[in-house]
């Protein structure tokens, strides 16, 4: 507590540094100012119980502005991996029959420019998270899923691979969005102790996007070419909209129905508010920093990659998490491969195989929600809620993926039967939510509204991993086998499972001491 009281301190005499302060975090009010409060010039909410505070709207407008958020958030990582059972067509249309190309199609890459999906991913956060930290959430969601849509019909239309790929970026990157700031609208919403459950809901997307991806895609390129993988995404593909395609009618009810969650922006646009009717020019937002719009910017592009280098609870998280995440993705590139090869899957059939991944993911999803829920019920009677008690979940769980490895890894290099290697890969998903989930939320609480800069070098980093770990995995397999290269994996991820445990014993050290603190 002493170290929550020095950081408070800290900010009120303008030092501004990202700290913590879980004590207020708690609070209706959000974030903590960056002025006297006493002030009479200083406009901040109305008492704790102020209608305009995102965290005092009603459960069903919560609740409206959260359901199209975590949607769109299932929609835009569909096309990371949608089309990856077509990928033998896609290159057999446009004359390429180069497997390691195919590898790098899927996972997000491309052998000259680097420039494909996931590395879209990798590159959108570190501009948009700053622009929605200085404009607002709302307006970069709007133009974000205008120009994922428009990407996508691109790839629809393209007539080389090279056009397919220049595309894939563009979608990445504008996809990229909703991943990278989701989390942080979810932060303005929800209170300390309704966060992780609403965390978990917003976390499907990411995670069982591209789970579901293969197995639709799978079907429909066998059935209709794997033009229609990116239509579907799209209103366009045809007069009655499935589930994927309903994209576009989620831009449009975005447009109309989402509100502003961000209170930087709130205050601001309320500041602007009074001091027209009043004719006040000496007011200011409690979180105003200060800068001008040119300084702040040139702050705000550099945070992400400061944040991600300069502090230790984000670089090493993001690590950790830039790992798992490169497993899903070195599995999706090699899941069709092998249950073709090996077990002599369909090319629609092949599809199902990424359910294991998926059902474990929602196993994990659900243990993570449920225990939540009762802890933070539990710690909030307490009043004791703090970053660190999202962690003890994440200890069990990161052991999962190193046993789901090792099944996987050997069951399908002695080719045994198909069921037991999709166990092992549900395994590895209940893993991966089990650090997904803990790390997002944890870096919410802790950086509360510079969250969305947190995430974004936490999106940079594994969007990167995700993009280059598939390269090495043909190679990696044709030298050491599936066993023994999922072995070496595992090893490394069985390295790193102590790391929660350590976060959870001295977690609130680091974030409390000003060796650690960066400053903006």
């Amino acid at each position: 507590m002493d170290g929550d009281a020095t950081a408070v301190s800290k900010s009120k005499e303008n030092t501004r540094r990202l700290s913590v302060d879980i004590e207020q975090d708690a609070e209706p009010n959000g974030p903590r100012a960056h002025h006297n409060p006493g002030d009479p010039n200083v406009v901040d909410w109305e008492g704790p119980d102020d209608p305009e505070n995102p965290m005092n709207w009603s459960t069903k407008e919560k609740w409206r502005n959260a359901s199209m958020l975590a949607i769109m958030t299932l929609i835009t990582p569909l096309a990371s991996s949608m089309f990856a059972p077509g990928v033998p067509a896609v290159l057999k249309e446009f004359r390429s029959t180069s497997s390691i190309l195919a590898s790098m199609v899927v996972s997000g890459m491309w052998f000259l420019c680097f420039l494909l999906y996931i590395l879209g991913y990798a590159a959108g956060p570190l501009f948009i998270a700053p622009l929605s930290e200085m404009y607002g959430r709302a307006p970069i969601y709007h133009i974000s899923n205008v120009f994922f849509l428009i990407f996508t019909i691109g790839c629809a239309v393209s007539n080389s691979l090279n056009m397919l790929i220049v595309f894939r970026l563009l979608a990445g990157v504008a996809g990229s969005t909703v991943i990278t700031i989701g989390g942080g609208t979810f932060g303005d919403l929800f209170s300390a102790a309704e966060r992780g459950p609403a965390m978990a809901i917003w976390a499907m997307g990411p995670l069982l996007g591209p789970i579901i991806g293969p197995v639709a895609g799978g079907f429909l390129a066998e059935a209709a070419g794997w033009r229609w993988v990116f239509w579907v995404i799209t209103i366009a593909a045809s007069r009655t909209p499935t589930p994927f395609q309903r994209a576009g009618l989620l831009t449009l009810a975005m447009f109309a129905l989402m509100r502003e969650t961000y209170s930087v922006k709130i205050l601001e646009r309320k500041t602007r508010r009074l001091r027209k009717e009043t004719g006040n020019q000496d007011l200011v937002s409690k979180l105003d920093s200060g800068l001008t719009r040119r300084d702040h910017l040139q702050r705000a592009l550099l945070l992400p990659l400061r944040m991600l280098f300069l502090s230790p609870i984000v670089l090493i998280f993001s690590t950790y998490m830039a790992m798992v995440y490169g497993y899903l993705y070195l599995m999706f590139t090699t899941l069709t491969e092998v249950f073709e090869r090996v077990y002599g899957f369909s090319t629609g059939t092949v599809g199902l195989v990424y359910l294991g991944l998926g059902c474990g993911m929602l196993i994990g999803l659900f243990i993570f929600g449920a225990v939540s829920k009762i802890s933070a019920k539990k710690l909030a009677g307490a009043g004791d809620i703090t970053p660190e008690s999202r962690l003890p979940l994440m200890i069990p769980g990161a052991l999962c993926v190193p046993i789901g490895l090792f099944i996987y890894g050997w069951t399908v290099q002695y080719h045994v039967f198909w069921f037991v290697p999709i166990f092992g890969s549900a395994l590895v998903g209940i893993g991966l939510i089990s650090t997904f989930l803990p790390i997002s939320t944890y870096l919410v609480d802790t950086f509360t509204i510079y969250s969305a800069s947190a995430l974004a070098a936490n999106t940079v980093l594994r969007s990167l991993v995700g993009a280059l770990l598939p390269l090495a995995g043909p190679p990696m397999y044709a030298k050491l086998g599936f066993g023994w290269g999922n072995s070496l994996l595992a090893f490394i991820a069985l390295a790193m499972c102590p790391l929660p445990f350590l976060f959870w014993k001295y977690g609130a050290w680091i974030r409390t001491n000003p060796r650690f603190q960066v400053t903006l």
